[in-house]
């Protein structure tokens, strides 16, 4: 009898704590969110190559946020270039996609930040010797991202750091292609996230090394439209149940990203 009371209880508590999380009416009655993603930055989201299906933490999380709050979620794949007017126009809810907290953005979108990153160098794990700190790569060629900030945190680390023998910047497509010049040698070394890091040498092992530290702190942000400071709270409320009940700490050690989390979740802590 007892263990039935037990388990009643927690049921009960279980369901004030999904009820004391409200959502925008609108939402409520459908009983989704519709989501963007763009699913090719691993660990945070890609299709699995064996069964094509969604996967990686930000997909867990959502997944987890999703029966915190009681709703589907709906994800819908877009382009990059897309996130903001999708917000902007009320075409989706919410980006979560590996997607940064820049105060730039703001306008747009107010953003619940979830994780901690920054850029970090790499290089090939066989030219490891060559670059035993950061400021062996002055003068070389590195590549990263074009539609990141990182090109904008490489010249500010690279301005002031390496002085007359400044960093050669490289634009890529993506990191996925920054990666691929580095294999071809096109570039001495590449910057991304480092929460992608973990994963990609797992995935290749020996195959790259990290150079130095992150050289810009920045927050990966649930990106959400301004004027809608009810599900913003909902949101905010459901990851810091996630932080509490352990469901967070979980995902983060499954994508070995424990070094990248948050105690708590935050607003627009990106600048």
């Amino acid at each position: 009898m007892m263990r039935v009371l037990v388990a009643a209880a927690l049921i009960c508590a279980t369901t004030a704590s999904a009820a004391a999380i409200e959502l925008p009416a609108e939402i409520a009655k459908r009983g989704s969110i519709k989501v963007a993603l763009v699913p090719n930055y691993p660990p945070m989201e890609f299709r699995d190559p064996a069964t094509n299906a969604l996967s990686g933490f930000d997909i867990d999380l959502g997944e987890a946020l999703g029966r915190k709050l009681g709703v589907k979620i709906e994800w819908q794949e877009t382009s990059f270039a897309e996130f903001m007017p999708s917000i902007a126009t009320g075409r989706v809810d919410a980006i979560l996609s590996g997607f940064t907290d820049y105060a730039s953005r703001h306008e747009i979108a107010s953003f619940v930040d979830y994780l901690r990153s920054g850029p970090q160098f790499f290089v090939q794990q066989s030219r490891a010797a060559e670059f035993k700190d950061a400021a062996a790569l002055c003068g070389k060629k590195v590549g990263a991202s074009r539609r990141t900030m990182f090109p904008a945190q490489i010249a500010a680390w690279s301005e002031k750091n390496c002085g007359s023998n400044p960093i050669q910047f490289v634009g890529t497509d993506g990191s996925a292609d920054a990666r691929t010049q580095l294999r071809q040698g096109r570039i001495d070394a590449a910057v991304q996230g480092n929460e992608t890091l973990p994963y990609l040498m797992d995935l290749e092992p020996s195959a790259y090394a990290a150079v130095g530290e992150p050289i810009a702190q920045q927050f990966t942000g649930i990106a959400l439209p301004v004027k809608e400071k009810a599900l913003q709270q909902a949101v905010v409320e459901a990851v810091d149940a996630l932080i509490a009940d352990g469901t967070y700490r979980a995902l983060l050690a499954k994508w070995k990203l424990t070094d990248n989390g948050l105690e708590k979740a935050t607003i627009n802590a990106g600048q």
